[in-house]
Formats: C-alpha cells, structure tokens, sequence
C-alpha cells in the first residue's frame, strides 16, 4: 500500500499537517452549524410572520450534524479508554444511550410533522 501512496506522491500527514486539517474542519463545522441555526431561525420567522409552510431540512440538518459530531466523539472517547483501567468511564456509555433515545424522539416528531402537514408518504 505504502509504494501506492508514494506513485501518486501522498505522503503521510505530520502532525503539523494533522492540526492544520483538525482547524480547518474545526471551522467549516461551526460554519455549517452557524448557517443552518440562522437558516433555522429564518424558517421559523418566516411561519411566524407570513404563516408559510415549515420547511423541516435546515432543522434536521442542524440535529443531524450535532448528533453525528457528538456519536462520534463519544464513540472514539470510549475506544480510546477501552483498555485503560485508570481512565475507564462509564459516562460515555449513559451519554449514547441518552442520545440514541434523542434520536428516536427526533425521528419520531419528523414522522408526526410529516403527517400532520399532509405530506403523502
């Protein structure tokens, strides 16, 4: 694999490389989460004021990029700890249960907005 990398000339990234890409996905994450709550603020006025139809995808985008931010966190925090007696913690585990149980309400008022605005399914 290694002489594959090296004929299209990827080198392996540094640490150095590694922060800078860390930043850089750093800030199009809160970019993306800061445009979608302004998005979603902007729907929400629009249904107050002018009494349009709600458009739900910037809602569901914005809690779908949080939670897959968070899952995967806690998911990775407690892979790092799983073999390590001293810093093995049971919290990541009673937070991705509270999140899964976050997810099903989510889904669930998703499929109770869909059907009460008479979306055909």
């Amino acid at each position: 694999m290694q002489k594959i990398w090296q004929k299209i000339k990827i080198k392996k990234i540094d640490e150095m490389g590694r922060f800078i890409l860390y930043k850089a996905q750093r800030n199009a994450y809160f970019f993306l989460i800061i445009a979608l709550l302004l998005w979603s603020f902007y729907e929400s006025y629009r249904v107050y004021a002018f009494h349009d139809r709600l458009n739900i995808v910037p809602c569901f985008l914005l809690t779908g990029a949080v939670l897959i931010q968070t899952f995967s966190q806690l998911i990775l925090t407690r892979w790092a700890v799983k073999d390590d007696e001293v810093f093995f913690i049971t919290e990541p585990l009673i937070k991705i249960v509270t999140l899964l149980a976050v997810v099903i309400a989510i889904i669930a008022t998703g499929v109770a907005a869909v059907l009460i605005m008479g979306v055909p399914v």
